[in-house]
């Protein structure tokens, strides 16, 4: 059964255009409060948000939406997506709703939500709840309402969670760290956990307004991490997205790393403490350098679809810990139920910080391919699978890269776009092959 309203990872899009209006979101709480009591008499879900000014509009609907229902809300106010995870388990509530459009400008938004246990939820409970959007709402009595109350500590007791996760006889005291949190969820968080495990935080991205969520700052935009690393003579630099679960690091020469990087040091740190890794999984995008240096510790390496949670769900098949995206969602499965930029960041400091080296130093060996990604606009009917002549252009090119590289040709899921990737350890052959594959897509 396809879905009509959820995407990969919830329900995204433009505030004031369907489905992101007040009255949609309200149709889906209570929606999600009908499937909820299917199973229990009395639920009980916690909502949490970004800083996008349009947070506060869709909260009230989805309050009202859930009460309409008879399900009890808790109120968790701005908070990182994997800190409205981990409230939910350790609240024992029935759901986690969080109102995010993650690493979106500020004029989008969004509703994902968490199970009971902290998890994504199987698409069998989303097409569940688009079944109930479908029926006509069904209004309990005034008697049976659902009632709102806040959680006025859900910060504190996030905060608390991340630095339980960091190794209890290590300290960050002597480091320099710039927190950069897009002037998103982490922004009165994330220099707290930092600070309260001794290091000396230099905080951009930490001013929110409502609208620059996202903008110039944070894990899609770099840069100004690396330009205030260099200006502030840190030893590190985070950034986090605007619901705080992707991770980029800057190390203190202004050296950017990306997730794929800090996937291969964090497996290579639980080597060298003497655990046993199994496997790791990574995307059809993570750097091919990454999975042979995985590869020759013995380590096996799986690639799954884009998204992590598709990472997330290779993982759990195969009993497995580590995954994540070069784009900077890491997971590890004994720290947390779901990516966790802050917690991530944590792990890598761990490294740093138990061995006396820089990322660097930890990344001696591994440099990654140079990769081209090039889209390709299709014509209307255009059946590009059957170009004879991109199936030439690719024979030729595998030839030229004789397994020391990788072609990925993928259809957009959202646009009539085809998207090609070529990743080869020179540069000039990557850039020429995706300019070539194009060419051949485009000629039909």
């Amino acid at each position: 059964m396809s879905r009509t309203y959820f995407g990969t990872d919830g329900i995204r899009g433009t505030v004031g255009q369907a489905p992101i209006t007040p009255d949609f979101v309200l149709r889906l709480a209570h929606a999600v409060g009908r499937v909820l009591k299917r199973t229990e008499e009395r639920p009980t879900v916690l909502i949490g948000k970004d800083t996008r000014i349009s947070g506060y509009m869709l909260e009230s609907a989805l309050e009202s939406g859930f009460n309409s229902a008879g399900v009890d809300v808790v109120l968790l106010g701005p908070l990182p997506t994997p800190g409205v995870a981990y409230l939910t388990r350790a609240q024992r509530a029935s759901l986690g709703v969080v109102i995010s459009a993650s690493h979106n400008p500020y004029a989008d938004n969004g509703i994902k939500f968490f199970s009971a246990q902290g998890t994504k939820l199987p698409d069998s409970w989303e097409q569940a709840v688009e079944a109930a959007l479908d029926e006509p709402p069904v209004w309990v009595d005034s008697a049976s309402l659902g009632k709102a109350r806040r959680l006025d500590d859900a910060a504190g007791r996030y905060i608390e969670f991340c630095k339980s996760t960091f190794s209890n006889d290590l300290t960050l005291k002597g480091l320099s760290l710039v927190v950069d949190a897009a002037n998103g969820a982490a922004y009165h968080i994330a220099p707290k956990v930092f600070h309260e495990l001794g290091a000396e935080i230099h905080c951009i991205g930490c001013n929110p307004d409502g609208l620059n969520i996202n903008k110039g700052f944070g894990a899609t935009h770099p840069e100004a991490l690396v330009k205030a690393v260099r200006e502030q003579g840190a030893d590190f630099g985070i950034a986090l997205d605007g619901d705080a679960d992707r991770l980029q690091m800057v190390d203190g020469d202004g050296r950017l790393f990306n997730g794929d990087e800090l996937l291969y040091l964090m497996v290579a740190d639980r080597q060298a403490s003497g655990e046993r890794v199994p496997g790791a999984v990574g995307t059809l995008m993570t750097n091919m350098a990454v999975e042979l240096a995985l590869r020759a510790r013995d380590v096996e390496f799986v690639r799954a679809k884009v998204g992590d949670r598709y990472v997330l769900e290779e993982l759990e098949r195969r009993g497995w810990l580590l995954g994540g995206e070069g784009s900077g969602h890491l997971l590890a499965l004994d720290k947390h139920t779901t990516g966790d930029g802050l917690i991530s960041a944590l792990q890598v400091l761990k490294a740093s910080v138990r061995r006396g080296c820089s990322l660097g130093h930890l990344l001696e060996g591994v440099r990654l391919y140079p990769q081209t990604l090039v889209n390709v606009r299709l014509q209307a009917g255009q059946d590009w699978k059957q170009s004879r002549g991109l199936a030439q252009a690719q024979m030729e090119l595998e030839q030229q890269l004789s397994g020391r590289g990788r072609i990925l040709i993928r259809p957009s899921g959202t646009e009539p776009v085809v998207r090609v990737m070529v990743e080869a350890e020179d540069e000039k052959l990557a850039r020429n092959g995706a300019e070539s594959l194009a060419a051949a897509i485009k000629a039909g």
